[in-house]
C-alpha cells in the first residue's frame, strides 16, 4: 500500500511541477504561428515529434541531468543563465515578427529531415521544454526517493508522469488550428504577441534566478 501511495505521489508531483512550466496550452498559439505554412496532417506529425523530444529531454534531465552537469563541471545556475538567454532571444525574435509573416497562404510539404530539425529546435527546445522545465526535472530527479522497491516503482512513476506531459503536448499542439479558428485571427495575433512578450519575461526571470544563485555563492 505504501509503495502504491508513493508511486501516485511521484506521478502527481511530476505532473503538477512540470505541467505549468511546459504549459502546452499557452504554447499552442506560438506553435501554430510557426507552422502555419505546413498542412494540418504534417502539423500533427510535428506535434508528435515534439512530444517525443520533450519526453526524452525530461526523462534524461530527471534521471541523468545531475550526472551530466557534474561531468562537465556545470552548475544548475549556469544552465539557467544560458538557457534564459536562449529563451529571451527566441521570444524577442517572435515579438519583432510582423503580422504578414504569420499569414502565409502557400503551404509547403516538409521532408522528414525538415520535420526532425524543426521539431527539436526551436519547437521543442526552448519553446516547449526550456531551461525552466529542465531545471525543475533535474531538481525533481535529485530529490527523488530511492530507498524502496529497488527504485523500480519511482522510475515507472516518473516515466508515467512525463508521458502524461507529452500526451498533453500532442493534444494541445495537434488541435492548435481548431483553437485558432475558434478565437479568430485578431485574438490569435494578440495571444501570439502576448505569449512572445511573456516568453521574454520568463527568459529574463530564469536568467535572474541563475544570476542570483551565482551571486549568492560568490558572497558566501
Amino acid at each position: 500500500m505504501n509503495l502504491a501511495l508513493e508511486t501516485a505521489k511521484t506521478i502527481v508531483l511530476i505532473v503538477s511541477a512540470l505541467f505549468p512550466i511546459v504549459d502546452p496550452l499557452a504554447g499552442s498559439p506560438i506553435f501554430l504561428s510557426l507552422t502555419q505554412n505546413i498542412p494540418t496532417s504534417q502539423r500533427w506529425i510535428l506535434s508528435r515529434a515534439i512530444a517525443v523530444n520533450s519526453f526524452l529531454l525530461l526523462v534524461g534531465s530527471y534521471f541523468i541531468g545531475t550526472h551530466v552537469l557534474a561531468f562537465f563541471g556545470i552548475s544548475l545556475p549556469v544552465v539557467q543563465v544560458g538557457g534564459g538567454l536562449v529563451v529571451v532571444s527566441t521570444g524577442w525574435l517572435m515579438l519583432k515578427r510582423g503580422d504578414d509573416e504569420h499569414r502565409v497562404d502557400v503551404q509547403r510539404t516538409l521532408s522528414r529531415e525538415d520535420i526532425a530539425r524543426k521539431a527539436f529546435y526551436p519547437l521543442t527546445l526552448p519553446l516547449t521544454v526550456g531551461p525552466g522545465s529542465i531545471s525543475v526535472a533535474i531538481t525533481l530527479g535529485a530529490d527523488a526517493p530511492r530507498n524502496y522497491g529497488f527504485i523500480v516503482l519511482p522510475v515507472v512513476a516518473a516515466i508515467i508522469g512525463m508521458a502524461a506531459i507529452a500526451l498533453s503536448i500532442v493534444i494541445c499542439y495537434g488541435f492548435s488550428d481548431r483553437l485558432a479558428r475558434l478565437l479568430g485571427p485578431t485574438a490569435m495575433s494578440v495571444i501570439v504577441r502576448l505569449s512572445s512578450f511573456l516568453l521574454v519575461c520568463i527568459g529574463i526571470q530564469i536568467m535572474w534566478n541563475g544570476i542570483k544563485a551565482l551571486l549568492t555563492s560568490v558572497v558566501h
